[in-house]
C-alpha cells in the first residue's frame, strides 16, 4: 500500500536506515542484540517495559490503515461465532440425530441433539446478518466516501455472515480478530487490507467504536455480551456520542435477560432502556440506522 504524501523532511526515512543498519561489519559487537536498532529488535519490543509502546502501536496501526483506505464510518456487527449458515446447521442436526438414535438413553447425546436443533433455529440470524451486510454496503457503495463500512470481530458465524454480505455487494468490510488460545483465522470475506489482529482487548474495543455509526448485536455468548454491555455503559455515561444499539431477536434476549428488572431494582434509570432497541429483520435495522442519522443531521 502506498503511503500518503508527506511534507519534505531532510532526514532519511526509517525504512532506508533499517536497510543500512543490516549492512554492517560482522563482529561480536554488531552481533549483540544491543546493537540492533530499537524498532528492529523484537526481543526489546516484547519486554514488559514496552507495554505502553505496544498499546500505542496497536491503537495506531489500524487507525492509520483505515485512514489510508478512507474509511469514514462503520456499522459494527457482533454475534456468535457458533451460529453457522442453515445448511451447515442442518448437517449438525443430522449428525447429532444419528448418534442419538444409536444410544437413545444417553443424556449427553440427547442434549447435543437439542442444542443442534436450537443452533439450526438460530441459523436464521446468519441469513439476516448476511442480508444486513449486503443491504447497507450496496446502498453506501455509491457514495464517494466509505461510510457505514461493515465491521466485525473477524471470525466465523455471525461475523462471517456480515462480512459475507458486504462481499456480496462488492464493498469493503473490516475484520478485527484477536489472538486467542484456540486457533482463529480471519473469515475469507474480509477485505484483506482491512483485516486486523489484536493482542489487547481494550484497544480492540476502542477500534470497534472509533468510527461506529451503529452497533448491531445478534445472539451470542460471553464475547458478544461483553461488547454489548461495554457499549451500553459508554453510551449511558456519555463517553461516546449517541448511536443506535440494535438487538436482533427479542425472543432470544427475553429468555435470559429482562432489562426492565434493572429499572425495577433501581440499578438503572428508565431512560437507560432507550439506549437499545429490538429488531427482527435487516430491513428494519437499516431503516432505524438511517432515520437516526437523518435526525442527527437535521439537528
Amino acid at each position: 500500500m502506498n503511503e500518503p504524501t508527506r511534507a519534505f523532511c531532510p532526514f532519511k526515512r526509517a525504512g532506508e536506515e533499517a536497510e543500512s543498519a543490516l549492512r554492517h561489519v560482522d563482529s561480536p559487537q554488531t552481533r549483540s542484540s544491543s546493537y540492533r536498532l530499537a524498532y528492529q529488535d523484537p526481543d526489546f519490543l516484547l519486554r514488559d517495559d514496552l507495554r505502553s509502546v505496544r498499546l500505542q502501536l496497536e491503537l495506531l496501526k489500524p487507525d492509520v490503515l483505515q485512514q489510508e483506505q478512507r474509511i469514514e464510518s462503520t456499522v459494527v456487527v457482533f454475534g456468535s461465532s457458533r451460529i453457522p449458515e442453515p445448511e451447515a446447521a442442518r448437517k449438525q442436526v443430522d449428525a447429532a440425530f444419528a448418534d442419538a438414535e444409536q444410544d437413545p438413553e444417553n443424556p449427553a447425546l440427547q442434549r447435543r441433539l437439542q442444542t443442534a436443533r436450537r443452533v439450526l433455529a438460530n441459523s436464521r440470524y446468519y441469513e439476516e446478518a448476511r442480508k444486513l451486510g449486503r443491504l447497507i454496503s450496496a446502498e453506501c457503495l455509491s457514495r464517494e466516501e466509505n461510510t457505514h463500512v461493515i465491521t466485525t470481530g473477524g471470525g466465523p458465524g455471525i461475523m462471517e455472515a456480515a462480512n459475507r454480505g458486504a462481499h456480496d455487494a462488492g464493498a469493503k468490510s473490516i475484520g478485527m480478530n484477536i489472538v486467542l488460545p484456540m486457533e482463529q483465522a480471519p473469515n475469507p470475506y474480509i477485505t484483506p487490507d482491512l483485516s486486523f489482529q489484536f493482542h489487547y482487548f481494550a484497544i480492540r474495543k476502542m477500534q470497534f467504536l472509533m468510527r461506529a455509526k451503529a452497533l448491531v448485536v445478534f445472539p451470542g455468548g460471553y464475547g458478544t455480551l461483553d461488547e454489548l454491555f461495554e457499549t451500553l455503559t459508554l453510551l449511558q455515561t456519555e463517553k461516546v456520542k449517541p448511536f443506535p444499539v440494535l438487538l436482533f431477536g427479542k425472543e432470544f434476549w427475553d429468555r435470559f435477560i429482562r432489562f426492565e428488572i434493572l429499572v425495577e431494582e433501581g440499578t438503572i434509570s428508565e431512560t437507560d432502556l432507550n439506549l437499545l432497541r429490538f429488531v427482527e429483520t435487516a430491513e428494519e435495522a437499516w431503516e432505524i440506522i438511517r432515520t437516526f442519522e437523518a435526525s442527527r443531521e437535521a439537528d
